[in-house]
């Protein structure tokens, strides 16, 4: 039995199937952590949703910025953006199914000392108190709250991360942190305009694991969103970084929880390029 961490699929089942292939994947006996954006940008995200839903306990699966893109698209209340390629899943008729299943997707899974995330975490946090937020979070996605916190994620946000920020303020920026975040400050308040490679970012950003404030050291952090960062392994840190880009044509990369191996396969469904 192994467990597989894979890094943002973004609608390219080809790859996937070819990437499941090599790492000789056996649904009956091993295990998946998607690390989000499961869709757009590639062609086939209506499959690659099917294909995850159908595996049952056997993936688990964090919600990314994409995917809750696709839910903010259902619910009304964000805009096609250029380049989404989501309208299949929206008009498929099983879409209400999957769209049900996507939303009841976790932000955050832990298993002892490693956390799944799609994009990060803020340095005040522990990682029980970052499991709880997320668990709260979770709950107002699924209820009525659910468009309006879609809608804001974007929004501009609060500044600085406080137990005093009003609840849904709160909820706001802590789904923020978990779906989009790549960098702080060095006091470690949130900075999400940045999309490039760590070297460009502006002088007083570091990436989000990097300031000396973390709550707590020893954790095995696997997450991916970061497509100009790449497939980026950092073990003395506990980080495991696995967005290698394959929604711009890059490759699509597993890595296996037990041994630390690294698998890759080039992209087989004719996206863009950097």
């Amino acid at each position: 039995m192994a467990t597989f961490a894979i890094g943002d699929v973004h609608g390219c089942f080809a790859t996937l199937e070819a990437l499941l292939a090599r790492i000789r994947f056996d649904p009956a006996r091993d295990r998946l952590w998607l690390v989000g954006d499961l869709v757009n940008r590639g062609p086939r995200s209506l499959e690659v949703l099917r294909w995850a839903r159908d595996l049952g306990e056997g993936a688990v699966v964090v919600l990314g910025n994409h995917d809750l893109h696709l839910l903010a698209r259902a619910a009304g209340v964000e805009r096609a953006r250029r380049g989404d390629t989501l309208d299949e899943v929206l008009g498929a008729p099983d879409a209400e199914d999957l769209l049900g299943w996507l939303r009841s997707r976790p932000l955050l899974h832990r298993e002892g000392s490693r956390v799944l995330v799609h994009a990060g975490l803020l340095p005040a946090w522990s990682a029980a108190e970052a499991e709880a937020l997320a668990r709260e979070v979770e709950v107002s996605l699924q209820g009525e709250e659910g468009p309006a916190l879609l809608a804001g994620m974007r929004r501009e946000l609060p500044a600085a991360w406080s137990e005093n920020l009003p609840p849904f303020e709160r909820r706001r920026l802590a789904l923020a942190a978990f779906a989009l975040l790549r960098t702080l400050t060095a006091d470690g308040r949130p900075s999400f305009g940045f999309s490039g490679p760590p070297q460009e970012a502006p002088s007083e950003c570091l990436p989000w694991w990097e300031p000396p404030s973390r709550r707590e050291p020893g954790l095995t952090l696997v997450f991916g969103h970061w497509a100009a960062l790449g497939a980026h392994l950092l073990p003395e840190r506990g980080i495991v970084a696995l967005d290698s880009g394959c929604a711009w044509g890059g490759p699509l990369t597993a890595y296996r929880l037990e041994d630390g191996a690294l698998f890759q396969e080039g992209n087989r469904d004719g996206v863009r390029r950097w």
